[in-house]
C-alpha cells in the first residue's frame, strides 16, 4: 500500500460509499457527482493495491481488505472528528488554560467571578498569582501571565486595559472613635492620629498620598503594615486609622466604622490588563467574555463599571485576541 497517496477525503468518500451501499447515494450525501466518487474510489483502490468493494444483491459490499480499511478509516476519521470537537471547544474558551495575576486587594473580589466561571467551564485550568503591586509589576514586565488586574495600571505602552469594577477608598476607624456619628469629618481633623499604611508602591497608598498632596495635606505619625488584613485588625484594635478599599471590609464589620470624610471616597477602578505583545489564549478570552456577561450577577450593582466589552473590541483591533 502506498500510504502517501491516501488522504482524509478519500477515506471519507470510501466510508460514505460503504454506509450508503451505492456510489449514487454516496455522491448525493457528499454533494459530489457520481463520476467524481467513482474516480476517488479508483484512486483509493490503486493506493491500497487490493479490491475494496464488490457488488452483491444490488449493493456495494466491502471485500475482506475493504472491511479492514473501513474499520481503520472509521477509527482515523473518528479520532480527527474528536480533535475537531476539541479545537471547537478550545476556540470557544470551553477548555485550555490561562494565568491571571492579581494585586492583593483584588483577591477580595475576583474569586466571585472565577468561582462561577470554573463551575461553568470545568475543563479550563486557571492559575492565579496574588501579590503586592511591585511583585505584580515584575510579572507584568516579564510577561509571565495572560491577564493582569491592577487598580492603578502600569504603563499601557505595550498593553490594553478595561475597567470592570469600582474600587472606592474609604477612611476607617475603630467603632469607639470619638468622631463616629458625625455627619461630616474633615481630613484635617484626622491628621494628628496615626495612620496605618501599606508598603511604598502599594496602589492604595499611592492614591491616598496623591489625594493628600492635592488637598495640601500631609500625614503625621504612620505605621507600615504588611497586609490589608493586618491593617484592618490594627484599626479595629485602636492602633490607628486607615484608608482602605471598601472591598477589604467584610459585609459585617462591627469593630470598624467608615468615617464620612469630606472628599472621600477616593475613586479608583480595577482593570483587566492584557499585553499587546502576547497572544491571548482562547480560555483567557473566554473568561473575559464570561466576566462581561456575568459581572452583574457576581458583585453588588453599585460597584459595577463594566467596560470589558470595549476591552474585547480593543483586543480584536490589536490582533491580540484570536478569532
Amino acid at each position: 500500500m502506498n500510504i502517501r497517496h491516501l488522504t482524509f477525503r478519500l477515506l471519507q468518500v470510501y466510508v460514505t460509499v460503504v454506509q450508503a451501499g451505492s456510489m449514487s447515494e454516496a455522491a448525493r450525501q457528499l454533494h459530489l457527482t457520481q463520476p467524481t466518487v467513482s474516480q476517488q474510489l479508483k484512486r483509493l483502490t490503486e493506493a491500497v493495491g487490493e479490491p475494496l468493494l464488490e457488488g452483491r444483491h444490488g449493493r456495494l459490499i466491502p471485500t475482506e481488505a475493504g472491511s479492514e480499511l473501513y474499520r481503520a478509516s472509521r477509527e482515523v476519521l473518528g479520532r480527527f472528528a474528536d480533535f475537531d470537537d476539541y479545537l471547537s471547544a478550545l476556540r470557544g474558551g470551553e477548555r485550555g488554560r490561562f494565568s491571571i495575576a492579581l494585586v492583593n486587594t483584588a483577591q477580595y473580589v475576583l474569586p466571585r467571578l472565577l468561582g462561577p466561571f470554573s463551575q461553568a467551564h470545568p475543563e479550563v485550568d486557571v492559575t492565579v498569582h496574588i501579590g503586592n503591586r511591585r511583585q505584580m509589576l515584575t510579572r507584568f514586565e516579564r510577561q509571565d501571565d495572560d491577564l493582569y488586574v491592577f487598580s492603578h495600571p502600569p504603563s499601557l505602552a505595550h498593553a490594553v486595559a478595561g475597567r470592570f469594577l469600582r474600587n472606592p477608598l474609604v477612611a476607617v476607624a475603630p467603632h469607639g472613635h470619638p468622631l463616629v456619628g458625625r455627619e461630616r469629618v474633615a481630613m484635617s481633623e484626622l491628621l494628628g492620629e496615626r495612620f496605618l499604611l501599606r508598603e511604598p508602591g502599594s496602589a492604595t497608598r499611592m492614591l491616598f498620598e496623591s489625594w493628600l498632596q492635592e488637598q495640601g495635606l500631609s500625614l503625621g505619625a504612620t505605621l507600615q503594615m504588611a497586609s490589608n488584613e493586618a491593617i484592618r485588625v490594627g484599626v479595629a484594635s485602636g492602633l490607628g486609622l486607615a484608608v482602605l478599599s471598601e472591598h477589604v471590609l467584610p459585609p459585617e464589620h462591627p469593630d470598624l466604622v467608615i468615617l464620612p470624610v469630606t472628599g472621600l471616597p477616593i475613586e479608583s477602578h480595577w482593570q483587566f490588563i492584557v499585553r499587546r505583545d502576547r497572544r491571548l489564549p482562547h480560555a483567557a478570552l473566554g473568561f473575559l467574555r464570561f466576566a462581561e456577561g456575568h459581572l452583574g450577577e457576581c458583585v453588588e450593582p453599585r460597584f459595577l463599571a463594566n467596560e470589558i466589552g470595549d476591552l474585547l473590541v480593543g483586543l480584536a483591533a490589536e490582533g491580540v485576541a484570536r478569532a
